[in-house]
């Protein structure tokens, strides 16, 4: 399928051609270079694109970066990286140095190692040569030495080829690349200065379709709609240019931001809500501070109710706050004790906040009940008491009659032909007495003094069974 340059790079087009200036600025704002990247999810490594650094700020040198990609900020993602290099005659020797030391300043930005970053190099001309493979090196310094030791093919430029043999021999699991369960992206690197001479199209389009990444970096005399053909989508993101190899090493930064795994926690830009955990690669998840769960949206927090999960140690009663904490308290009749947790009983008779109106009694339980004076009765509100009605309840201890008198008293009477004694409670006949006084002749002494003997007579008669009655009724 064809291949149409966008009207944008149309116009930039004679911009590339340019010569370079005298003084190279920074690789961050040369004209003929493309932003990095990648292409984002499926195998990418992540496409984090730097601010343009200013013309003034010299190049940083391998494993730096400049701005918001700082120390702490940014870590390689792992990957198996295959570097693609042309050593055609057209390469002179020390431009071929030139491309060998981009290799080793892009290495020098990686993390390397069995569960980091592989590396292998395929050095191509009219034929293919596998260097070293992604399994052989597991340190920097030993890569670089390989990369060092790599000599010139100097025949033909059989790009497709060189793609091919990378994808049937590199990218193999025989050869140390991972497989499709690791989740590792697989990512080439193709070098060259000229125009190919096989048919590169077809195969780099197998090549990505295998999930293999494409970049295509294209020196002085390279064909730009090979390198278009070679490089994965979108191509201003994997297709460069520079005018000379003599500038080709500081391309490294770039890709060092096209592979830089950010730290968002360390940025600020993670949205969580409460705690921010990075996980290493430029991964990172969010947690809750204490109290609180993490909602479905992994990122906010919502205060736990641990008075319902039943883990709060409230010996009484669990009280939620807004807060997403809670605090404890106890029932009536009770304080908190120090540890906030545990609660002890009051005498809330001693306190006074009882509510009795007569009498409080402490019970052992740290409750208490109310009771009532002598002569009361408690009401219904346990607490209040009412007047007893000793009459009705036979202890006023009236001979005769017990009259009530609607208040905590009472008083006594006697039957008719009785009289009240000076106890208040007993009683005396008076019956007989009027009769003796009727029957005899009072105008007589004989009559009289008979009287007053018969009078006192009766009234000691009357006097022992008074006292006989109260024995009787006293045992009894």
């Amino acid at each position: 399928m064809p291949r149409h340059i966008p009207g944008l790079l149309l116009l930039l087009w004679p911009l590339l051609l340019l010569p370079p200036p005298p003084a190279a600025p920074s690789p961050m704002a040369r004209p003929g270079l493309r932003r990095l990247g990648t292409r984002g999810p499926g195998g990418s490594p992540g496409r984090r694109p730097a601010p343009a650094a200013p013309a003034s700020v010299p190049y940083s040198g391998a494993g730096q970066l400049g701005g918001a990609r700082g120390a702490g900020v940014c870590k390689s993602r792992p990957l198996d990286l295959v570097f693609i290099i042309d050593s055609s005659r057209s390469v002179r020797p020390l431009e071929f140095t030139k491309v060998k030391t981009f290799v080793s300043k892009i290495i020098d930005t990686l993390d390397i190692g069995p569960a980091d970053t592989r590396v292998a190099v395929v050095n191509y001309a009219s034929t293919v040569k596998i260097e070293f493979h992604l399994q052989t090196h597991s340190d920097k310094q030993s890569l670089k030495r390989a990369v060092a030791r790599i000599t010139p093919l100097s025949t033909g430029t059989m790009s497709g080829l060189a793609i091919q043999t990378a994808m049937d021999e590199a990218f193999t699991v025989e050869a140390g690349a991972r497989g499709p369960s690791s989740n590792i992206p697989k990512v080439a690197i193709i070098v060259t200065d000229g125009r190919p001479q096989d048919q590169v199209n077809e195969v780099a389009a197998r090549a990505r379709a295998s999930g293999i990444e494409l970049y295509a970096v294209g020196v002085d005399r390279a064909d730009m709609e090979s390198l278009k053909m070679m490089a994965s989508e979108p191509l201003d993101e994997h297709v460069f240019y520079v005018e000379t190899y003599g500038v080709i090493e500081k391309l490294s930064s770039r890709f060092q931001e096209t592979f830089c795994a950010l730290d968002l926690c360390a940025l600020g830009t993670h949205q969580c809500q409460h705690v921010c955990i990075s996980d290493g690669e430029g991964r990172h998840h969010c947690e809750c501070s204490q109290g609180y769960s993490l909602n479905a949206d992994k990122k906010t927090c919502s205060a736990i109710d641990k008075c319902a999960l039943n883990t709060h140690g409230c010996e009484h009663i669990c009280v939620n706050d807004r807060t997403g904490s809670y605090h404890c308290e106890c029932y009536e009749g009770y304080t908190l004790n120090e540890d906030r947790k545990t609660c002890s009983a009051q005498d809330q008779c001693a306190l006074g906040t009882h509510g009795c109106q007569h009498i409080c009694v402490n019970d052992r339980a740290g409750s208490h009940h109310c009771e009532c004076y002598e002569g009361y009765t408690l009401n219904e509100d346990k607490k209040t008491c009412s007047v007893l009605n000793q009459c009705a309840l036979g202890s006023h201890g009236c001979q005769h009659i017990c009259v009530y008198d609607g208040s905590a008293s009472y008083h006594c009477d006697c039957d008719t032909g009785y009289t009240l004694n000076e106890d208040k409670k007993t009683c005396s006949a008076i019956e007989e007495a009027r009769r003796l006084i009727s029957t005899e002749d009072a105008c007589a002494c004989e009559a009289t003094l008979a009287f007053q003997d018969k009078v006192n007579s009766y009234l000691q008669r009357l006097n022992s069974k008074h006292i006989l009655f109260g024995r009787i009724s006293a045992s009894a």
